[in-house]
């Protein structure tokens, strides 16, 4: 089996693809959580409250999940690999503009600027994946993807906790500016290397025609709304982790970098066994288990004697999550065959605009119920959220070779 995989020219094309891909992957997600673990740090630093710094999550998400609606069609158009470059050299820019912030508000405006750029990157990558790959092989060709994204965000949050002792929290932007540089090189390379896309005209109206098109489409609707949902209640806690454990007495900032480094290792452990489950329970079943899985572990966190045990529930989070997340990513790339990346930029928007609101809904639940309560909430409610698409998600199960 194995020497027949390594002889299938389509399984070498994919492998290709996604080696290309990489290291875009890795460097965006890196800078997506990078500062979710320095929150306190760079309260004290730049002299502003906690609860404004937290705010830094969604100042990413927000222009993240803006720009959606403009550079799905303008991909469409343009080429998709095209816009990525352009996006990704201005990602690097952005980033270095964060690192040289002399306050708090300019900090906050490039990070919203770093969002608008990594929009570019990430939702567009995806729908490259969606018009070259069979649907058959989707799913696990995007989960071997995501495994160097989840790379990046492991690294984010453990990069965080190791260099900011030792350079600052401008030393981790710096760090992510230049991973950020070289895979903009990375990509130019390979696009000179590459046969020229073909390019149409922008046409705003029939970009506008078309998102009223996907928007009558059920499938869209149940799948856009999840994904919101999904990504408020999952990374709306994420800010929050370094305050929550100091006030239990648990540790801080590098007990929350690693929490994130496991919830990141969530998403290894499920690259690795999603072929297997695919074939074993198909999409259906095993949404449902990925609520069920990410439920009991918000559920522990929020019960949590000990930093061992939180970071232990934030690893089976990071399964859960990504077992839901890329069955939702996968229907997606099959919403609209025809205009893939208007219908891949409408699901990142939707799961940013999740990612915006959940911090500050978090942090409200936090100050109203405690932490007991808020987290037996958001445990509920993506045990909920999994039952609800396994319902609307079809049985079927995919190959298990990329």
């Amino acid at each position: 089996m194995g020497a027949m995989a390594a002889t299938d020219p389509e399984a070498q094309r994919i492998r290709r693809l996604i080696a290309m891909f990489a290291l875009t992957g890795f460097s965006s997600s890196l800078i997506v959580r990078a500062t979710d673990p320095l929150v306190a740090v760079i309260a004290e630093d730049l002299t502003t409250p906690v609860g404004t710094v937290a705010l830094l999550a969604s100042s990413f998400a927000l222009p993240f999940a803006l720009i959606q609606p403009f550079l799905g069609p303008v991909g469409d158009a343009l080429g998709k690999r095209r816009v990525i470059l352009v996006c990704q050299i201005l990602l690097s820019l952005m980033v270095i503009g964060a690192a040289l912030a002399p306050d708090f508000p300019t900090l906050l405006l490039f990070r919203a600027l770093s969002g608008a750029a990594a929009g570019g990157t990430m939702p567009l990558t995806l729908a490259v994946f969606g018009d070259e790959v069979p649907l058959a092989r989707r799913q696990v060709a995007i989960s071997r993807f995501l495994v160097f994204t989840i790379v990046g965000g492991v690294a984010g949050g453990a990069l965080a906790a190791v260099i900011e002792p030792l350079f600052g929290w401008r030393g981790v932007l710096w760090i992510c500016a230049g991973f950020s540089a070289i895979a903009a090189c990375v990509l130019f390379w390979s696009q000179r290397r590459a046969p020229a896309s073909p390019t149409q005209p922008f046409q705003p109206i029939m970009a506008l025609q078309r998102y009223v098109g996907l928007f009558r489409l059920p499938a869209a609707r149940v799948l856009y709304t999840a994904v919101a949902i999904e990504g408020g209640l999952v990374f709306g806690s994420f800010p929050h982790f370094a305050p929550l454990l100091a006030e239990r007495g648990l540790g801080s900032t590098a007990e929350a970098g690693l929490a994130l480094a496991a919830f990141g290792c969530g998403g290894f452990l499920y690259a690795a066994i999603v072929g297997v489950v695919l074939r074993r329970l198909g999409q259906a079943r095993m949404v449902r288990l990925g609520g069920v899985l990410a439920g009991l572990a918000l559920l522990g966190m929020g019960l949590a004697p000990t930093a061992e045990l939180f970071i232990g529930c934030a690893l089976l989070l990071g399964t859960g999550f990504f077992m839901i997340h890329n069955t939702i990513q996968v229907r997606a790339s099959e919403i609209s065959p025809s205009a893939r990346a208007s219908g891949l930029a409408m699901h990142s928007f939707s799961f940013f605009i999740g990612q915006t609101a959940g911090p500050a809904l978090m942090g409200l639940a936090l100050a109203m119920m405690g932490s007991m309560l808020a987290f037996l909430w958001v445990a509920l409610a993506l045990l909920g959220l999994g039952w609800w698409l396994s319902l609307t998600t079809p049985g079927t199960r995919s190959e298990h070779r990329p």
